[in-house]
């Protein structure tokens, strides 16, 4: 049902980074790829998911709405594989304080333009901050969670003295999210997605990706992502708006939230003694290895533990990682705890170059762990006090996830 891993998105991925004769030439193995649904599902939601995923590989064209001004044609052109891009597919954003600069151009800086329209440059003195897109399955597990179960976690003052003081980021949500969806309705609601939890349902993250990535407008956001370097709306775009109708993005987001994280990798000696030292150096506090979802609509979804190894809140990072660019409550140098789930399986999916962090300059992870200051740095320097067999356990152990 699913399509190969050499699909035409992810090769030309690969091939922007010049390896896509390292790509995978078969489907993965069960639970070895991004892009499978959960098992279980009814009927119904396996016809949603196979409807989805077509929207999800959609390349869009000039003729079908595509710009004036994108990052890329397609969802997949910035997930290959529903995993992470890369930094070739990765895109700024950009504010002046806590101002997003949209008489600029911000929030995001689109690098693209359909003849007729110029593309966006990055004006001069703005907070900009690079980023590359991250990995899509999980979320629906992520969205389950309740909000109860992320708040036990929390420790803004450090009460209990370890160094770590993790919170909740409470933001607005989109007046198109009603109170049906989780994280929509009015008053504050708990932020959970994307890199400084700044987005609180899957909905205004499904939204967003077609209007700002793509330039897709739809029932929910009509109107085009206007260009103020061009004194406006761009010309070249003459799709009537929507481009795309809500029951395309409801579509889509039903196929992000029933995408499956993929399994544990064989647990060798080696791994095992790596998730030891995992512990003692205090990783887990902020890598949460376990949270247990609630009830859900998908039964498939409810009342099981979702093995993200995040607790879905800020911490600060440290000056090493800040990228100075507030992001509603979130400041400049706090980042939402990444889930580690999937990071065996990177570099196959990324034409075997792997990239980490927030901006994928990270290559391994031994140097994505060194990265780590602020509230992390007590666990970095933990890691680099191990002797080498010990860092390569460590390491084979989240190479294991």
């Amino acid at each position: 049902m699913k399509r190969p891993i050499f699909a035409a998105g992810l090769c030309a991925v690969a091939w922007i980074g010049g390896a896509c004769g390292q790509l995978m030439t078969e489907p993965p193995p069960a639970g070895d790829d991004f892009e499978s649904p959960f098992e279980g599902l009814s009927a119904d939601l396996n016809a949603a998911f196979v409807a989805g995923d077509e929207n999800f590989a959609k390349s869009f064209t000039i003729d079908e709405g595509l710009g004036p001004i994108f990052n890329n044609v397609s969802c997949e052109g910035c997930h290959p594989g529903d995993g992470r891009g890369t930094p070739a597919v990765g895109f700024f954003r950009f504010s002046e304080g806590k101002d997003l600069a949209l008489d600029k151009g911000g929030a995001q800086h689109q690098d693209k333009a359909i003849p007729g329209a110029p593309p966006e440059v990055l004006p001069p003195g703005v907070d900009r901050s690079f980023r590359i897109p991250p990995p899509v399955f999980g979320v629906g597990l992520i969205e389950a969670i309740p909000v109860e179960t992320i708040l036990a976690r929390e420790d803004p003052d450090d009460a209990d003295g370890d160094g770590i003081s993790g919170r909740a980021h409470w933001v607005s949500s989109p007046d198109y999210v009603s109170e049906a969806h989780v994280g929509g309705g009015d008053g504050i609601q708990l932020g959970r997605f994307s890199r400084k939890a700044q987005v609180s349902s899957l909905l205004q993250q499904v939204v967003e990706a077609y209007h700002e990535d793509m330039g897709i407008t739809s029932d929910f956001l009509p109107e085009e992502n206007s260009h103020a370097q061009a004194g406006g709306v761009a010309l070249g775009d003459q799709v009537p708006d929507p481009e795309i109708s809500a029951a395309t993005v409801l579509t889509t987001v039903m196929y992000v939230r029933l995408l499956a994280p993929p399994k544990r990798g064989p647990i060798t000696p080696q791994v095992e003694r790596g998730e030891v030292l995992f512990h003692q150096a205090q990783c887990h506090t902020c890598h949460a290895p376990t949270m247990r979802t609630g009830a859900s609509s998908v039964a498939a979804l409810s009342y099981v533990d979702a093995h993200l190894y995040s607790d879905l809140l800020l911490h600060d990072m440290g000056e090493g990682l800040a990228d100075n660019r507030p992001d509603g409550d979130a400041t400049g140098r706090e980042w939402r705890t990444a889930p580690l789930w999937g990071l065996r399986l990177v570099p196959d999916f990324l034409g075997g170059q792997a990239f980490y962090m927030h901006d994928g300059q990270s290559t391994t992870l031994h140097d994505a762990i060194v990265r780590h200051g602020g509230e992390s740095a007590a666990s970095r320097d933990a890691y680099m006090a191990l002797d080498q067999v010990d860092q390569e356990a460590l390491v084979a152990f989240l190479e294991s996830l």
